[in-house]
């Protein structure tokens, strides 16, 4: 089971940041922001061999499901 922030949306993120670098922001003036958007994967194939069982609760709000 992972719950990590969404590396796609980092990135998009990080664009904004340099862009308004580019433009002439001064990056000590720039806000620290914190990642908005988490995954959440379950790998139920590790889960099986290790004899756990995942509720269907869970498994409704993941975003990921690795077979």
């Amino acid at each position: 089971m992972s719950y990590a922030p969404d590396l796609v949306d980092l990135t998009r993120r990080a664009a904004v940041y340099i862009d308004k670098i580019l433009k002439g922001a001064k990056p000590a003036d720039l806000p620290v922001e914190q990642a908005s958007k988490y995954l959440l994967i379950i790998n139920l194939k590790t889960a099986r061999a290790l004899g756990l069982t995942i509720p269907q609760a869970v498994l409704r709000q993941v975003d990921e499901v690795i077979q």
